[in-house]
């Protein structure tokens, strides 16, 4: 990006991390001010139109899908980039039929957000995600427990009642590590 890159709202309910990232955007170019949760965004995105928003899926328990119509309500040509560590093809979808531009499951490096929010970037409708993006049906279940997992205290017992699966299973499948995010290639 150019030193002319613009207005920046970086809406993450993680105050360390969005300083961070808000800094390193900083130093790209852009004019960035930050946001802890949906009536913040509204109120900087009504003071000053972004022409770009980068959002968490999750912000403090709400979906920031909920904030996407309206931001682009108050700013029509904002480029969405939604963030998020619980990635799911049915949030992509949802993300996309909202109005974002880019989904990018974390961690994500400064370097992958610049280039998703380009203007040369291809819609996420228009474009497939690329092969080291992809996630692998394993990752998927298992980022989804892991929410399950804290939405419910780390209580095992009420996680496996949630998701309709025996206690024993849940635990086993807490006990293997994190599995990659794209199926191993060929070779």
């Amino acid at each position: 990006m150019t030193a002319e890159a613009g207005h920046l709202l970086l809406i993450d309910d993680d105050e360390g991390f969005r300083a961070v990232l808000g800094r390193s955007l900083t130093r790209r170019g852009f004019r960035v001010a930050a946001a802890a949760g949906p009536e913040e965004a509204l109120a900087c995105c009504a003071d000053q139109p972004p022409a770009f928003v980068v959002l968490d899926l999750n912000l403090a328990g709400q979906s920031g899908l909920n904030l996407i119509q309206p931001l682009l309500a108050l700013a029509p040509a904002a480029r969405i980039l939604i963030l998020t560590g619980y990635a799911s093809i049915p949030t992509v979808v949802s993300a996309m039929k909202l109005g974002a531009v880019h989904y990018l499951a974390k961690p994500a490096d400064v370097a992958d957000i610049l280039r998703a929010l380009r203007e040369d970037a291809p819609l996420l409708s228009e474009a497939d995600p690329a092969p080291d993006q992809r996630l692998s049906v394993r990752h998927l279940e298992w980022e989804y427990i892991q929410r399950t997992l804290d939405e419910h205290g780390g209580n095992v017992t009420a996680t496996a009642r949630a998701l309709g699966m025996h206690r024993r299973t849940l635990q086993r499948k807490l006990g293997k590590r994190r599995p990659p995010t794209s199926p191993p290639g060929p070779g």
